[in-house]
């Protein structure tokens, strides 16, 4: 009777930090709607001053990738008096310009510096509002990056806006793994049929155990299923890219995109 009571008893405190677990696993999975005033504010940039450098430290932004990798039809700048970061009307303005020798130089910040220093949060809303350049060869994005990259890069593209196929932008989850294999998930959010990328809108992503969740101006346009990798903090770049192709060419010169706010939430 002592031994089968000692069983009922563990096997009881098994059962509860099983269901301790599975709370603990789905813990911050908010379901489909957004709710700020349910969250707490983590970060926030409101561009009224510029905290950009290079490499840090001792800003709130550097002004390259973490892993110092360009991409696209342009390269990333250091900044330089008001080129390729200026603050106008309030508002972050990332410039992409041809140098003085015909080649695209334009502006990337990321919340991280190379020694992981910065901002990174695990799970949350993370939203930028912003408007966008638009038309040939612009090539605009908000994304975030998991802090891990030893065994594979996750990534998570809020918003590619390709300004030669007008009427939505891309939204994108991938996990870049170090074998060559490569999971994601795609949707394009069709919103500008009745929109302007050029007006100002918000742009956001809500990550839990379970799901990434895409918005556009607060309203719900896609998810799909969070990956392990996802689950990691994650860390904010924006960039003004520069398709690298033939429509580059075509590419205003210069282009502007104007950043209102860059914003990150944690669940309560």
């Amino acid at each position: 009777m002592n031994n089968r009571r000692a069983f009922l008893r563990a096997s009881a405190a098994m059962a509860l930090v099983a269901i301790c677990d599975i709370r603990i696993a789905r813990a911050g999975d908010t379901g489909d709607a957004l709710d700020l005033n349910s969250m707490t504010l983590t970060f926030e940039d409101p561009f009224d001053e510029l905290s950009i450098s290079a490499w840090g430290p001792g800003t709130r932004w550097i002004s390259h990738t973490p892993w110092n990798g360009d991409f696209g039809g342009a390269r990333f700048s250091n900044p330089s008096g008001d080129f390729p970061f200026a603050i106008q009307d309030g508002m972050l303005r990332i410039t992409a310009a041809r140098d003085e020798v015909g080649m695209w130089r334009s502006g990337l910040i990321a919340s991280v510096d190379p020694k992981g220093n910065g901002f990174s949060q695990q799970f949350g809303y993370f939203e930028m509002q912003a408007r966008l350049p638009d038309g040939p060869g612009v090539w605009p994005a908000f994304w975030l990056i998991g802090k891990d990259r030893s065994k594979a890069t996750a990534e998570i593209d809020v918003i590619e806006y390709y300004g030669d196929k007008p009427g939505g932008y891309s939204s994108t989850v991938h996990v870049w793994h170090r074998d060559g294999k490569h999971d994601s998930a795609y949707s394009r959010i069709n919103v500008f049929a009745t929109a302007s990328p050029t007006d100002m809108h918000r742009y956001g992503v809500k990550i839990d155990s379970d799901f990434i969740r895409m918005y556009f101006d607060g309203n719900l346009v896609w998810k799909t299923k969070a990956l392990p990798e996802h689950r990691q903090p994650m860390y904010v770049l924006i960039d003004l890219g520069i398709v690298d192709g033939v429509t580059k060419m075509a590419a205003a010169d210069p282009s502007f995109m104007f950043v209102d706010y860059v914003r990150a939430y944690q669940f309560r």
